[in-house]
């Protein structure tokens, strides 16, 4: 551990292993802890999403978050079409004993990091309406009605890079 919080390493997926392994956070989180139908956490998305996982240093077999970045087109969830293709972030778990670690702060670094090298100058996301206050801390904005997302409330965010 350094400075209290466990060391953590967080990338873009390099193999299957690794994605196998983001699936795996993303099933426990969404559909067992959250009660999201399984057939509704995979989607076609998927096959061509930047994905993330994050792995404990301690036991770099045990992964304990993971994301994934899509480039969607320009205008996506009423992004001013200007600012060209959009990074949609999405999927975004972390593991119940690793919350409150800055872990899901880093994932999102991670992911708007990424966004930026590819090119992308705008981010958003669909919030779970109880995780809108985590978002806005990291600068992102709600926008829009709050709408059912596999029986979840949530609401779009957006944020610029920059």
């Amino acid at each position: 551990m350094r400075g209290g919080t466990p060391a953590r390493t967080i990338r873009v997926a390099q193999d299957e292993s690794d994605r196998a392994a983001a699936y795996r956070v993303r099933y426990d989180v969404f559909v067992t802890e959250q009660q999201v139908p399984a057939e509704l956490e995979l989607d076609e998305l998927d096959e061509t999403a930047d994905h993330f996982v994050a792995y404990d240093d301690g036991r770099a077999d045990r992964a304990v978050g993971a994301g994934r970045l899509v480039v969607e087109p320009a205008g996506f969830a009423d992004a001013d079409p200007a600012l060209g293709p959009v990074g949609h972030l999405g999927r975004l778990a972390v593991r119940p004993e690793t919350r409150g670690t800055a872990l899901g702060v880093a994932l999102v670094a991670a992911i708007e990091a990424r966004a930026a090298e590819r090119g992308l100058r705008v981010v958003v996301l669909s919030a779970q309406t109880h995780a809108l206050g985590f978002y806005e801390r990291l600068g992102y904005t709600a926008h829009g009605p709050v709408f059912d997302d596999a029986g979840l409330p949530h609401r779009w965010m957006t944020k610029l890079l920059g």
